[in-house]
């Protein structure tokens, strides 16, 4: 692999103890749960053949089906890299609560996909969080996040210590320790949430309200989690060092500052009203914008001149240049959001795919480091292209459309498509989501093949960077 030209690379060491084989589970959950994510697209397009959806459970599948995808996808594929991350990045004590958390979130992602197929009751497309409202999806839902409670617990306990000398290695730490605290202010708002809700609210109204305050707290997480990942990963690719590890530990601090804007909306307005639904939106424009763009024109610029690099570094580069595009599309398109359209989903489209592909790359760079095969070769530099590209057609397909006013969250007929331009966009945003399908089931089938190489010898295959 290439090396970085400075003295001190962006990175986090993987330890050679328990840990790592605690990182190990967390990231075979997260495999399962985007092969799970597979299935249920799969079903998403059975739900829409006439005569095959007959089979199905259900009377409206389709959106049974899109509720898992989207769970499994981003909720617990997220909290899997998630809880990967904070494994090899925290201290060693309380391993036992590691693994607890890792069979609770595991257990309760599996009975949220069994409800699919046994009761799933109501599908509620609620933001950030959608819901299948009956008991068994329900009861894994909150055993999944009983998980994520255990998880973040050990995190903070186990935080390492970042000293007055500040380093790449340090300003990473640092990251990882501030995307616990976000998720620690996400966890307390659901239950905030949960307390005060009106038992009046019931169906999409109330888990709308239930999820909003923390559901925008997750995005700091995830977000957190992204930058130090596109600075590790522009280390790997050799990309020049034009943020200091002290400004980028400045640049995670202020994104952290602004999660805690979430507990004021709580007490300064009832949770039920327009002024707390914005003041949460408008933190999560303010801090994230401040802190993604000095990182992220940092990492691109630093890049110049990397062209020539090692074979292990080229699917990393893929990934982060891909994730950079992408997330900065997501973000561009959420400036032109108006009305309830499908550029709605254009934009966090975006923004959550600059995040699993920045995910994605780290995956490749640590799974030697976890003691399974390295990645190379030319079909694991073409999957973050291949993905990524499938992801900005789907996109610009949807902004396209929602020019037109095309209405988020509707399938088939009830989209009302009545020009020729309506049909040619969301006929672009069915092709991207097809490459992008193909893109996401390369990962895995590489992921996989890495696994298989697994080198069970311990300390074996892992390194510091």
């Amino acid at each position: 692999m290439n090396t970085p030209s400075h003295e001190s690379p962006f990175a986090i060491p993987v330890p050679l103890d328990e840990r790592r084989t605690l990182a190990r589970g967390w990231l075979l959950l997260g495999l399962l749960a985007l092969i799970g994510s597979g299935i249920f697209s799969v079903l998403l397009v059975l739900a829409r053949t006439p005569g095959i959806n007959r089979l199905l459970p259900g009377a409206d599948f389709f959106r049974i089906a899109l509720v898992l995808h989207v769970d499994l996808s981003v909720l617990v594929w997220f909290v899997s890299v998630t809880g990967l991350l904070w494994s090899i990045n925290g201290a060693r004590a309380g391993l036992l609560w590691g693994w607890a958390a890792l069979g609770l979130a595991g257990t309760g992602a599996a009975i949220m996909s069994i409800a699919a197929f046994v009761a799933p009751g109501q599908a509620v497309m609620a933001n950030y969080i959608p819901v299948l409202d009956g008991k068994i999806f329900i009861a894994g839902l909150l055993v999944f996040g009983l998980g994520v409670t255990v998880l973040v617990l050990r995190a903070l306990i186990g935080a390492p210590k970042v000293g007055l000398l500040i380093d790449g290695v340090s300003a990473l730490r640092f990251g990882a320790n501030a995307s616990v605290v976000a998720t620690a202010v996400a966890l307390l708002a659901f239950g905030w949430s949960f307390v005060v809700l009106p038992q009046s609210l019931s169906g999409k109204a109330y888990y709308e309200i239930l999820f909003w305050g923390g559901g925008h707290a997750l995005q700091f997480t995830w977000t957190l989690l992204m930058l130090v990942a596109w600075l590790w990963l522009g280390s790997l690719c050799g990309a020049r060092t034009l943020l200091s590890p002290r400004l980028a530990v400045f640049m995670f601090a202020l994104a952290l500052a602004s999660v805690f804007v979430t507990p004021y909306a709580y007490l300064a307005y009832d949770i039920a009203t327009v002024e707390h639904r914005n003041l949460h939106t408008w933190a999560m424009r303010l801090g994230g914008g401040v802190a993604i763009a000095p990182i992220a024109l940092a990492v691109w610029f630093g890049l110049r001149g990397t062209s020539r690099i090692g074979e292990t570094a080229r699917p990393l580069r893929a990934a982060l240049v891909s994730s950079m595009i992408l997330f900065a599309a997501g973000g561009v398109i959420g400036i032109l959001i108006s009305g309830n359209n499908v550029k709605i989903p254009a934009h966090y489209h975006g923004c959550i795919v600059g995040v699993t592909l920045a995910f994605m790359g780290l995956i490749y760079h640590l799974l030697p480091q976890l003691g399974y095969g390295t990645i190379q070769g030319k079909w694991a530099t073409a999957q973050p292209y291949l993905y990524g590209a499938g992801q900005l057609m789907h996109i610009v397909g949807l902004v396209w459309s929602g020019g037109y006013g095309v209405q988020r969250k509707v399938a088939g007929a009830d989209q009302v498509l009545r020009s020729a331009g309506e049909t040619a966009g969301m006929g672009l945003m069915g092709l991207g989501g097809l490459v992008a399908i193909i893109g996401g089931l390369l990962f895995v089938v590489i992921v996989v093949g890495a696994l298989r190489q697994a080198v069970v010898q311990p300390g074996t295959g892992a390194s510091s960077s």
